[in-house]
């Protein structure tokens, strides 16, 4: 399954498996998903899932379905500081549409949520 959403003005492609659309349609609530992309001494992304996703807002791209974007950052780099993850904060970005990721695509397999995203363009995605 695929929809478009805009986020920050700039269009996502959002797909989603097979699995992933008979779940969603079991769920009695939209399912949250955040699209999180953390500056600290590295970058990483992560897809986050239900509860664990906090972004400030969520664009529907289908029934039961919600997705968003988030810039984070560490409070510190010094990653030894910590024994658990390390606190985060929002990433004041002057231009955070220049971050959004142009594709996210979801599954759902044994029972579980997963998912990825893509910042540059894919050749086959043309809103």
């Amino acid at each position: 399954m695929k929809a478009t959403v805009d986020i920050l003005g700039k269009q996502v492609l959002v797909e989603w498996s097979p699995s992933a659309d008979r779940r969603l349609k079991s769920l009695t609530e939209p399912l949250l998903v955040e699209m999180e992309l953390y500056f600290s001494c590295l970058i990483r992304k992560a897809v986050r899932f239900g509860a664990d996703a906090s972004a400030p807002d969520f664009a529907e791209a289908a029934p039961n379905l919600r997705i968003g974007f988030r810039p984070v950052m560490t409070r510190a780099c010094g990653v030894g500081d910590f024994t658990d993850a390390p606190p985060l904060t929002d990433f004041p970005i002057v231009r955070p549409e220049a971050y959004v990721p142009k594709r996210i695509s979801i599954d759902f397999r044994s029972g579980k949520w997963s998912g990825d995203f893509f910042l540059k363009n894919d050749p086959s995605f043309s809103p």
